[in-house]
């Protein structure tokens, strides 16, 4: 659990499974942006 600055949680950690097991369904623009965050996966 991540708390935002505005004071709301999220669950990044679920996020990025379901990111990361939905990876063929994403396009060229998310997998970039996901790769410009670090993300390794993203960036194939």
């Amino acid at each position: 659990m991540e708390r935002l600055p505005d004071g709301t949680e999220h669950r990044t950690g679920i996020w990025i499974g379901n990111q990361k097991a939905r990876r063929d369904k994403l396009d060229q623009a998310q997998l970039a942006a996901l790769a410009e965050l670090g993300v390794d996966w993203a960036a194939g």
